[in-house]
């Protein structure tokens, strides 16, 4: 598994009913290309705002990712990667429960990898809390497998009004490797971007 493997691939998905649009607020908006970590040689780019799943699922929290999930995903020269995946409820209940849910597989997120892949080791800290309207929380997981992959993947989940926002990062590398705290800056973008 590269960088990119820290998207996990899913056969299927769970889909949740359709959301409606926010009332008066429009259609959430994503981060920018320039607004993630920056890369020490070369410029990140962007896709475009997509409607459903991302194709490589982000790792642990994926596969609890519904079917009117928007997405964008990003991608340096290198083997560095990022995707944002959004989420607009039907009420604030909901997306809290929603986000909570997030939050409880990447808290399991290692040891579910390595029960999942024998051949997997995996590693994982909580990096705390993103005071950013609702707030977001940050975690990272390191996957060294026995094939000599080495990935690194920062994740957050973010949460304004009945809006949740995944935001996941990756290269390869060690936790050590990681850029959390510009990372925390990407997501208290992406959080505040939302509205």
């Amino acid at each position: 598994m590269t960088a990119a493997g820290l998207c996990v691939a899913a056969t299927a998905a769970v889909a949740g009913p359709a959301a409606a649009a926010p009332s008066g607020g429009g259609e959430p908006r994503f981060l920018d290309a320039r607004e993630l970590p920056p890369h020490p040689s070369s410029a990140w780019r962007a896709g475009p705002v997509t409607p459903g799943q991302p194709d490589g699922l982000p790792v642990c929290a994926g596969e609890a990712l519904p079917s009117t999930s928007v997405h964008r995903t990003f991608w340096t020269e290198f083997d560095t990667n990022a995707v944002q995946v959004t989420v607009v409820e039907r009420d604030v209940q909901r997306a809290k429960e929603f986000a909570g849910l997030l939050r409880k597989k990447l808290d399991g997120c290692a040891e579910r990898l390595e029960k999942e892949h024998p051949d997997v080791k995996a590693e994982q800290k909580y990096y705390g809390k993103v005071n950013v309207e609702e707030g977001a929380h940050v975690y990272g997981v390191h996957t060294a497998w026995d094939s000599g992959a080495s990935d690194v993947g920062l994740l957050a989940v973010g949460r304004d009004g009945r809006t949740v926002t995944l935001v996941q990062w990756g290269q390869m590398g060690t936790l050590s490797d990681a850029p959390v705290s510009k990372f925390k800056t990407t997501v208290k973008t992406a959080v505040n971007k939302l509205y």
